[in-house]
C-alpha cells in the first residue's frame, strides 16, 4: 500500500525526461495522468501508506518532498480508520518519535533496515516502542492495492463493445436479407 504516492512521481518523472523537460510536450499527458489520479487512485489511504512507509518517509522527508496535501490526507485516513480521539492523540505524540527517528527508529540497523525489509516487517521490529501506531502502520501497510475498479471498467466497456459488435451483425444480416 505504502507505493504509489512513489510510483507516480516515479512515473511522471521519467515521462517528463523521456520528452527532455519540455513541458509542452507532454503537459496533455501529465493531464491525463492527474485526472486519472484524482478521480480514481488518488485517496487518504494511499498518503498513510506513504508517510508509514519508512523506506520512502525518511528519503522524502530529508529531502522536503512531503507536501501539506500529503499530511491532510493522512490526517483523514487516520480520522476514518481510528475513531478514538484519545488514542488518535497519542498516536500524534508516537508520530513525532517516528518522524524524528528517535529510539528504536534512529538505531543504525532500524535505518539499514528501512530498505531491506518490507514496512510491515520494519514495523514489527522496530515499532514497539511506539505500540499504538505501530499497530495502525502495520494495519494500513498490510492492506494490498487491487485492480477491481479497473475490472469493473473492463467488464463494462467489453459489454458496450459486444453490443456494438452485435448491433453491426444485426445490420449486416439484416441488409443481406434486403439485397
Amino acid at each position: 500500500m505504502g507505493y504509489l504516492y512513489e510510483a507516480m512521481d516515479l512515473c511522471k518523472e521519467s515521462i517528463a525526461k523521456a520528452f527532455g523537460g519540455d513541458e509542452r510536450r507532454y503537459e496533455k499527458v501529465f493531464k491525463i495522468i492527474d485526472k486519472r489520479w484524482s478521480d480514481q487512485l488518488h485517496r487518504p489511504l494511499h498518503a498513510a501508506g506513504h508517510i508509514l512507509n519508512p523506506g520512502l518517509y525518511y528519503k522524502n522527508a530529508a529531502a522536503e518532498t512531503l507536501d501539506g496535501e500529503v499530511w491532510d490526507d493522512y490526517i483523514s485516513c487516520l480520522e476514518k480508520l481510528v475513531p478514538d480521539p484519545n488514542l488518535r492523540d497519542k498516536m500524534s505524540v508516537e508520530l513525532g518519535k517516528y518522524r524524528q527517528a528517535d529510539g528504536t527508529f534512529g538505531k543504525e540497523s532500524a535505518i539499514r533496515a528501512r530498505d531491506r525489509l518490507s514496512p510491515v516487517e520494519w514495523w514489527m521490529q522496530y515499532g514497539n516502542h511506539v505500540p499504538a501506531l505501530q499497530k495502525f502502520a502495520i494495519k494500513v501497510l498490510s492492506l494490498t492495492c487491487s485492480a477491481s475498479g479497473c475490472e469493473r471498467n473492463w467488464s463494462v466497456y467489453e459489454h458496450v463493445r459486444e453490443k456494438k459488435i452485435y448491433s453491426i451483425l444485426y445490420y449486416i444480416i439484416t441488409l443481406s436479407l434486403f439485397y
